[in-house]
């Protein structure tokens, strides 16, 4: 089907980074776990440290699965923008170098979901 296009975007996006009040909106997915369909967007200041949405987040949104208590976090796969990626924890998600609307997936080898099923 082919595309056709609407002209200039000529407006300012609503969901620009100005209007979150010096917060940054952050997408995470957890690959292998389709419980969880997309990843969840978050708005965190940029001075935040990535072990605090490891430690501090991440378990109030994906706590409730039988495979997030079971997590290796030294052995989880990371991923920005489909590419791996390692980053380091104990620094802020602007020293990673994460800025607004970007998207960032983990993944743990051996948990498969409920019963293996990618659930």
């Amino acid at each position: 089907m082919p595309v056709v296009s609407i002209g200039d975007y000529a407006f300012e996006a609503a969901d620009r980074e100005a209007v979150f009040h010096g917060n940054r909106l952050l997408y995470i997915g957890w690959d292998g776990h389709l419980l969880f369909c997309a990843p969840h967007c978050f708005p965190f200041p940029p001075s935040m440290p990535l072990r605090d949405v490891v430690d501090k987040v991440l378990p109030g949104v994906y706590g409730y699965h039988p495979d997030f208590a079971r997590i290796d976090w030294g052995q989880v796969q990371w991923l920005r923008g489909g590419q791996p990626w390692q980053p380091d924890l104990d620094r802020s998600l602007e020293e990673n170098g994460l800025g607004h609307k970007d998207v960032i997936r983990f993944r743990t080898p051996g948990l498969d979901g409920i019963g293996g099923s990618r659930s």
